[in-house]
């Protein structure tokens, strides 16, 4: 019975979807294999050209819609698509043809051990080329990354924002040092005993030790990381498969000591140059600052800020009730032509 109503529903929206030929976006529409052959549920694995060899990235589509794609960018770097698995109970009743995506040295993708890949502009060019891969376009294509993914949308607005739709940036400030700073004054807010019990453990370099691993997660994940009190079981896949190697070179050993190749990565200053319209995402007990991202949507020539009250960094889990309508009226706005910079 549930998924007959299920079927009804979808029939009743997509019957009044409609693209851009005045042609109606029927559920087999949505639902019709993209491939010819052998299904594989819309898994990919896309080549990859690098300076070191090719590899493959692991890729996964769900629906069709000509008009309104996304590519979805994970954080990290080199976590995983599967805590961004909670889209998948929003976008497709919605119609939105959405691309989950494990960049190169995340789990589900080939994992090359030579450090000269994990810089910033190579990332940037990787996602340039699945975009290519998938055929994404102007007309179509909506990316939004989280945290780490927020910083390579952003770089990849900079460079190829010719080639998008639409940009959304959930939970990651436009400079580290700014970043650093924040986490400074969230760890201040802490209680003293619990502070000098962290940096007893730092000051020995001991960041993989159980104990500071347990604190760190009690105290402080908990609360601006994620709030809910059973973290869910895509979140957990995510933790348990992130390649550490890339994430310490990259972000640092510790949410509280940044670090690695990003410490000094600011692009406050560019945001102007972003001319497509950028939805910006904060969230009250986010390890960004909320300010921050408000004020970047009004850096960027069409900026629009979403505030989330109930969440932390990973606001698509703690605060849907406000996290998912607010990105969806953005992409329901620009697609209409009807974008303002109205909050």
């Amino acid at each position: 019975m549930r998924a007959f109503i299920f079927a009804v529903v979808c029939i009743v929206f997509f019957s009044c979807t409609e693209n851009k030929n005045n042609t109606t976006i029927t559920v087999a529409d949505y639902f019709a294999p993209q491939d010819s052959g052998v299904q594989t549920a819309g898994v990919k694995m896309i080549l990859i050209t690098t300076p070191v060899g090719t590899f493959k990235v692991w890729t996964k589509t769900i629906g069709n819609n000509p008009r309104i794609k996304i590519l979805l960018l994970h954080g990290g770097p080199a976590f995983t698509h599967e805590y961004m698995e909670c889209f998948e109970s929003f976008f497709p009743q919605q119609g939105f043809k959405m691309i989950e995506y494990d960049q190169l040295g995340s789990y589900y993708s080939d994992q090359p051990t030579d450090s000269s890949l994990w810089t910033t502009d190579r990332f940037v060019d990787e996602v340039e080329q699945v975009r290519k891969a998938l055929n994404l376009n102007k007309d179509n294509f909506y990316l939004l990354g989280n945290s780490w993914g927020g910083i390579l949308a952003m770089e990849y607005a900079l460079k190829y924002q010719q080639n998008l739709k639409g940009l959304i940036v959930c939970n990651m400030m436009a400079s580290i040092p700014e970043y650093a700073k924040y986490n400074l004054k969230l760890r201040s807010q802490m209680r003293k005993s619990l502070v000098d019990s962290l940096m007893a453990y730092e000051d020995k370099n001991e960041y993989g030790d159980s104990t500071y691993q347990t604190l760190v997660f009690n105290e402080f994940y908990k609360q601006h990381l994620c709030r809910l009190a059973d973290w869910p079981d895509p979140l957990k896949r995510a933790f348990k498969h992130y390649n550490p190697a890339i994430y310490v070179m990259m972000q640092g050993p510790s949410e509280f000591k940044t670090g690695g190749r990003l410490i000094n990565w600011d692009i406050s200053k560019k945001l102007p140059q972003i001319i497509v319209p950028a939805l910006m995402v904060g969230a009250k007990y986010d390890t960004m600052d909320p300010g921050y991202m408000d004020w970047m949507s009004k850096q960027v020539r069409q900026g629009r800020y979403l505030y989330c009250p109930e969440g932390s960094h990973l606001a698509m889990w703690d605060d849907q009730k406000h996290f998912y309508p607010g990105i969806i009226n953005f992409i329901h706005d620009v697609d209409a032509g009807n974008f303002s910079n109205s909050n």
